[in-house]
């Protein structure tokens, strides 16, 4: 007999432990039902990554208390917020006064972004995972652990009933997400599989909008094989630290309404690749040709936060450039909502100079006709990477020479849905390195984004149009207007009738 136990959960942990997760049964973790946390390992990743926990365990308890008082206040109604507040808690406000006399110094929880770092992390696997209690708790299918925090929670259906999908999957997980909050506090994502479809999703994103995760070479499902496919590419403790750290944001909606955002696979790969080719120093330039609807704007946040916490970058300036007001306001309002730090938004041709003259390191949005009557070189700096927004229009004429011209030694990416191939205008050419074999750095096909219902489909319906000619009529009607012409002469008129013209004469047509 199939059922989740004897397949899919059997597929989803071998495919994990070779990907470097160690299996830990939940019956064999040092954790009471009633623990969202293990604590002893916690404690262990405290003490094993900060050497002033080390010199004085008893700070780790004093941290933990405070991880505990986050995740025992939540209420399903808070969940982001406190979600938001433990990841803030992580990489941002993790002062503690454990240095010399009582200095504030940073403590750390995870090792992250250096292969030598993620290495010091604890990376645990476990399954049917009891919480708060043995009798009448839940039971989550599928745990990921990272230092003993619950980083990822997946549900399991059966493959061989039709009418079980992943939707069901992810529906209990929704469902858990009301009833006991507290394991989702420490979330980075979560994730469901029926054994033919695999998707995942942030806390509190409805479940219609779970996505897909495929690989460059592959993207096909429907099986058992490409779920393992998914599993086996994402779910590596680098992707999920790298995810966790630079591909998640909070955000804020026009009802004031928190909610949470988590990368698409194309928006991982489009913005790593970016990263990438910036960290590496050359080639200077490339081209993301993503379909229209598949969150560029998203990809371009994405990659800008990261680049700007890579220390071997030296404090770099990202610039994002577009080439209408309409969607310079449009990402302006995306950065906002994501509550990205170091942000200005340059409204002038003034303020454009100054920016690049007086060496501010952040985050700028503009467009190019801001650079229109640029005549010098602002900036010689090679850590400045611009982002070009619709890189399609407006790159390849003056304005775009400009704007080369002004930051010689910057990085140029253009991001773009329809790219042009033209003598005069060509994207592949502007964008396009050589090193690049097909032209671009990265591609998101319409077929691509129609199949990850990125795009909704535009069905069209021809109506046909019956048009009756009454011909007895019409010969009666001719016979009257040529009563007095010879049949010569009538006979040479009828092959000059146009048809045609009487078919599409507005006098006719109401």
């Amino acid at each position: 007999m199939f059922n989740e136990d004897n397949t899919i959960e059997k597929m989803v942990i071998s495919t994990l432990t070779k990907n470097g997760w160690n299996f830990i049964s939940a019956d064999d973790l040092p954790r009471d039902f009633s623990d969202v946390m293990v604590e002893p390992m916690v404690k262990e990743a405290l003490i094993r990554l900060n050497p002033e926990i080390a010199e004085e365990p008893s700070r780790a308890d004093e941290v933990i208390y405070k991880l505990r008082a986050i995740i025992l206040s939540v209420q399903h109604h808070n969940l982001i917020t406190q979600n938001e507040l433990f990841q803030r808690m992580i990489f941002e406000e993790n002062s503690y006064p454990f240095g010399k006399n009582g200095r504030m110094i940073p403590i750390r929880f995870f090792g992250t972004m250096k292969k030598e770092d993620l290495v010091l992390n604890e990376y645990v696997v476990t399954n049917q995972w009891i919480y708060p209690q043995a009798e009448g708790g839940k039971r989550l299918d599928i745990v990921l652990l990272v230092n003993g925090f619950p980083i990822s929670i997946g549900e399991l259906k059966t493959p061989v009933r039709n009418a079980i999908t992943w939707l069901d999957a992810a529906s209990d997980i929704s469902s858990y997400e009301k009833s006991i909050p507290q394991m989702f506090v420490t979330n980075v994502f979560n994730f469901a599989t029926e054994g033919r479809c695999y998707r995942y999703g942030s806390v509190g994103m409805p479940v219609n909008m779970w996505g897909p995760w495929h690989t460059p070479n592959h993207k096909s499902e429907g099986s058992l094989a490409d779920v393992k496919v998914s599993i086996a590419d994402m779910i590596t403790p680098e992707k999920v630290m790298d995810i966790f750290q630079f591909f998640t944001l909070f955000a804020t909606d026009k009802k004031h309404v928190k909610y949470k955002i988590i990368c698409r696979y194309q928006q991982y790969e489009g913005a790593n690749l970016i990263v990438q080719r910036v960290i590496a120093g050359y080639p200077k330039q490339g081209l993301i040709w993503h379909f229209q609807g598949s969150g560029k704007s998203l990809l371009m946040v994405f990659a800008a936060q990261k680049i700007r916490m890579i220390p071997e970058l030296k404090n770099p300036t990202v610039v994002i450039v577009d080439d209408r007001l309409d969607l310079e306001t449009q990402i302006t309002a995306t950065f906002n909502a994501s509550d990205i730090p170091n942000l200005v938004s340059l409204a002038t041709k003034e303020e454009v100079e100054n920016f690049f003259k007086q060496d501010i390191r952040k985050i700028a949005i503009t467009t190019i006709f801001r650079f229109g009557d640029v005549e010098d070189v602002l900036n010689l700096r090679d850590n400045i990477i611009i982002m070009v927004d619709e890189a399609h229009r407006t790159q390849e004429g003056d304005l775009g020479e400009r704007m080369r011209a002004a930051l010689p030694n910057a990085f140029f990416f253009g991001l773009t849905g329809t790219p042009i191939n033209r003598i005069d205008k060509n994207t592949f050419r502007t964008f396009g390195a050589t090193e690049d074999k097909s032209g671009y750095l990265s591609r998101y096909t319409f077929s691509d984004s129609i199949r990850d219902n990125a795009t909704l489909p535009l069905n069209f319906e021809p109506v046909p149009v019956e048009l009756h000619v009454d011909k007895d009529k019409i010969d009666t009607e001719f016979d009257a207007l040529t009563e007095t012409l010879s049949d010569a002469d009538r006979a040479e008129l009828s092959k000059r009738v146009n048809m045609k013209a009487i078919m599409y004469d507005p006098k006719r047509i109401r």
